[in-house]
């Protein structure tokens, strides 16, 4: 994803995410495909060099597509490991034998995809309670404004 939109002015870069990521929220595989086609087609028009690198990199993007956790309970660190474990376990047939650098490109590929989604969820909020806790409390004006108010 930071490969991609660094072919992107920084004014399109979360227009691009938000595009891309509509991409992996498809519910199945022919429906992923379409709309990585959709999207390759709409950024040829106004970013070309990104539509090229997402076209050249949709073999790696579309290989796999992992189950989301449902666990309820499950920490972060379990959720992230999940499908890690799945995509690396041996696969039953020599037919669809990955190499090592396939793995590792899809190991690579969800560790940075749930880097992105900490880096944004990494935000603090206050909480309700010290929202509810300053507005019943009266504000008092600091020492600075009643210095400038007596002034004047």
């Amino acid at each position: 994803m930071r490969n991609l939109l660094t072919r992107v002015p920084n004014s399109a870069q979360s227009f691009v995410a938000t595009m891309v990521r509509t991409i992996f929220a498809q519910p199945d595989t022919n429906t992923i495909h379409e709309q990585h086609r959709r999207i390759v087609d709409q950024l040829e028009t106004r970013f070309t060099e990104a539509a090229a690198l997402l076209d050249e990199a949709a073999p790696d993007l579309l290989a796999s597509r992992f189950r989301r956790s449902t666990g309820g309970s499950c920490g972060a660190t379990t959720r992230s490991n999940a499908p890690t474990r799945r995509s690396a376990a041996a696969p039953t047939s020599s037919a669809s034998s990955p190499d090592r650098a396939d793995v590792i490109r899809l190991v690579g590929a969800v560790l940075a995809e749930q880097n992105d989604k900490w880096a944004v969820a990494s935000r603090r909020y206050p909480s309700v309670e010290s929202l509810a806790r300053a507005l019943a409390e009266p504000a008092e004006e600091p020492e600075e404004v009643m210095a400038i108010a007596a002034a004047a």
